[in-house]
């Protein structure tokens, strides 16, 4: 019916070919991946272009003025060769259709360079490659930086969390906790790997809920981690000095760009 029709197509433009949930609309796949990887990237956000032509030096101007990343290519080009991804699980989920089911893979990774940035991504496709690839993507545009801190003493470089911090997605919280040196990561499996990710060297953890959801525990333990710059210390009680953002600041070059 028209209405089904209508569904469908909210689906297509979506999340990257969503629309192939009920069969038949498979062969739009094979469009991304593969091909792209080496041609040379052709940035379409005015973000990617300052990043391209060399205009913004670090990934911590972007942050600093919480302009969304669009485009996996720039965290690429900031943290390219540090970057390491690891998939936590992939997971098949189903649809039922009126055939049966239909299965797609769903797949959690986590990216980070191990000194202050991580980030993670999920995704679902009909193939496992093809849902892992998409969450790397994912995860990279989903960097966030990551503040560290100390337990006690500031001696030698921060090293754990700054102050308590609690992620929560479903039921399962997480809590993060400063501890001293040469404690290492105290936490399960699915947090350890994103705290090391992230660049924390010692914290205690304390988990609740159902942490059996492996994507829900992930999601609750990378919220936390978002948290920590998002809590104001006193040490950070001194006056922001507001600097114009790169977009204004280039924005002749923007311009001359169109």
């Amino acid at each position: 019916g028209g209405g089904g029709g209508g569904r469908g197509g909210r689906g297509e433009g979506g999340r990257g070919g969503g629309g192939d949930r009920r069969g038949g609309r498979g062969d739009r796949k094979p469009r991304r991946g593969g091909a792209e990887e080496s041609k040379e990237w052709v940035p379409v956000t005015k973000l990617g272009r300052l990043v391209k032509a060399g205009k913004i030096t670090s990934i911590e101007q972007i942050f600093l003025f919480s302009i969304p990343i669009k485009e996996y290519q720039i965290v690429d080009h900031f943290l390219g060769k540090s970057l390491t991804d690891e998939v936590l699980k992939i997971m098949p989920v189903q649809k039922q259709t009126r055939a049966g089911q239909r299965t797609r893979f769903k797949a959690f990774v986590v990216v980070g360079d191990g000194n202050g940035h991580v980030g993670l991504g999920v995704k679902s496709a009909k193939e496992v490659a093809t849902a892992i690839r998409g969450a790397i993507i994912a995860s990279k545009l989903a960097v966030v930086p990551v503040r560290r801190g100390y337990w006690g003493n500031k001696i030698g470089d921060p090293h754990t969390v700054p102050c308590k911090v609690t992620g929560k997605c479903g039921s399962v919280s997480l809590r993060l906790v400063p501890a001293p040196r040469g404690t290492g990561i105290v936490a399960a499996r699915v947090p350890k790997k994103l705290l090391q990710m992230a660049g924390y060297e010692d914290c205690f953890t304390s988990s609740d809920g159902h942490t059996r959801t492996l994507g829900n525990f992930a999601k609750a333990a990378f919220s936390a981690i978002s948290k920590t710059y998002g809590f104001l210390t006193p040490d950070l009680w001194i006056e922001t000095k507001f600097s114009e953002t790169p977009f204004q600041a280039e924005s002749a070059f923007l311009a001359k760009a169109n």
